[in-house]
């Protein structure tokens, strides 16, 4: 059984950072892609950034582009999301997904498994 966890999130003022985590087990994610969408109240889901767990590769939405960063470790199964120059409009809930394939789309229900979220909230 599949299951991700994510932590890491929390209340930060504009301009500042969080690290978020997600571990990710029950399965050998060699195979899959890890992505990071978010949700803001009354709006709907959207993707943030991807990750090919094999070779690395990456796919970032325009609006977090050089502020977001995502990584992988390994040896640990997790996946990282290192979040600077955060603003206002970054506050949302964090999700990360999993998807069985090597390529790295956006659209949410592309992917398989999902985590619970957590809050990032940004104040200005």
């Amino acid at each position: 059984q599949v299951q991700l966890v994510e932590s890491g999130g929390g209340l930060v003022q504009a301009g500042g950072s969080l690290r978020l985590s997600c571990a990710a087990s029950g399965r050998t994610f060699s195979r899959y892609t890890m992505g990071w969408f978010r949700q803001a109240p009354g709006k709907e889901r959207e993707f943030v950034v991807g990750i090919c767990w094999s070779d690395g590769g990456t796919n970032y939405v325009d609006s977090v582009k050089g502020r977001f960063t995502i990584s992988r470790d390994n040896a640990k199964n997790t996946v990282y999301l290192q979040m600077n120059d955060l603003k206002p409009e970054d506050t949302a809930i964090y999700y990360c997904a999993a998807r069985s394939s090597l390529s790295i789309v956006r659209l949410s229900t592309a992917y398989d498994y999902w985590g619970q979220g957590t809050q990032v909230t940004v104040s200005s």
